[in-house]
């Protein structure tokens, strides 16, 4: 019991010291109390399901304040109606440059860019100044909107095309997607064509858009931009662990090693066997198998092992022996199910 909880405690302040960025043979305060170490337990970070991430953004995309009205475009399709005026209360679509015909007006009118209110009170100007009618009441209604989609693209649970009837947040686009999905990391980059034709790529960090909630991070989407969320690799710790689970690898440059993933994880049980410890690292069909001595790796009599997108630590129970000999097949069959869990930022 006491060389568990000493072996929790080591890990707590190990798991701490990689987080701030400190190298663990950095010299260490003077050790806790033999009453202090009796009494700490290893907290491991805060996590969270990936249906917790989203309940979030979802929240957060219906408390945000509305963006602005829409603005037409070329393709949109719309009805004109000027009151007691049938002849000039066409339904149409407005031209790739952006512009609308209307009877008895000779000039195209610019369209582009317009709120269909704005657009109401244009017509209306035009057909009084040309005599046509002595007191305009026009209206400008948005039957089909096709000029200004966003496009949301890669980890979400359904990349679609998203029309909407006016400039949406980007918390709006994504809970429009359903959310993240489980493999999603930790930014997300938003691509918007310029007028020039060149294109701007603006990158949000998913922490201060959700846990931070930033207003700053929840970019107005005009449409035309297209929001993509890139992949991230997952790491899986199962076994003789509190809290087993799949975990996100945030970025492309966040390097999960193994007491960090076990800290992740809630620190091993009583009754595990951390010093026949492996990992399962799958590359096509084929699993390699890494025997891991995590004991030793708390004592510093062992370096500690980073890990790849994909890889299984499985650590053992002190009753599971005879499973070690067929560790690769225990391990893949835990992670089948198990709850994908982010780091809570």
């Amino acid at each position: 019991m006491k060389r568990s909880r000493s072996i929790l405690c080591v890990l707590g302040v190990v798991f701490g010291l990689a987080l701030a960025g400190v190298p663990t043979s950095a010299q260490q305060p003077a050790p806790a109390t033999g009453t202090e170490q009796q009494q700490k337990k290893l907290q491991g970070p805060e996590v969270e399901t990936i249906e917790e991430t989203n309940a979030r953004l979802r929240a957060l995309a219906g408390a945000a304040a509305p963006a602005a009205e829409y603005r037409l475009g070329p393709g949109d399709l719309i009805k004109i109606t000027v009151f007691d005026v049938p002849d000039l209360s066409p339904q149409l679509r407005i031209d790739p440059g952006g512009r609308i015909s209307l009877p008895l007006i000779p000039e195209a009118i610019e369209a582009a860019g317009l709120t269909p209110e704005q657009l109401s009170t244009k017509i209306g100007e035009l057909l009084r100044a040309r005599g046509l009618v002595s007191h305009p009441q026009v209206s400008v209604l948005v039957i089909e909107r096709t000029s200004q989609p966003i496009t949301v693209i890669g980890a979400v649970v359904r990349p679609l095309v998203y029309q909407t009837p006016r400039p949406a947040t980007l918390l709006e686009a994504l809970s429009a997607a359903g959310g993240l999905a489980d493999t999603a990391g930790n930014q997300v980059t938003i691509t918007r064509r310029m007028p020039d034709g060149s294109t701007r790529q603006t990158t949000v960090d998913l922490r201060d858009l959700i846990d931070r909630a930033d207003p700053a991070a929840n970019i107005v989407l005009h449409g035309g931009e297209v929001v993509s969320v890139p992949r991230a690799g997952i790491v899986y710790v199962v076994g003789a662990v509190s809290r087993p689970g799949g975990f996100v690898i945030q970025n492309e440059n966040q390097q999960l090693t193994v007491l960090k993933a076990l800290a992740l994880a809630g620190g091993t049980k009583e009754n595990a066997r951390p010093d026949q410890a492996v990992i399962i690292r799958r590359d096509g069909g084929a699993s390699q198998e890494t025997p891991i001595d995590i004991k030793k790796i708390l004592a510093r009599k062992a370096a500690d092992v980073p890990l790849h997108a994909n890889d299984i630590l499985f650590i053992p129970d002190s009753a599971g022996r005879k499973a070690l000999a067929r560790a690769g097949e225990a391990a893949l069959s835990m992670i089948t199910g198990i709850a994908i869990l982010r780091g809570a930022r």
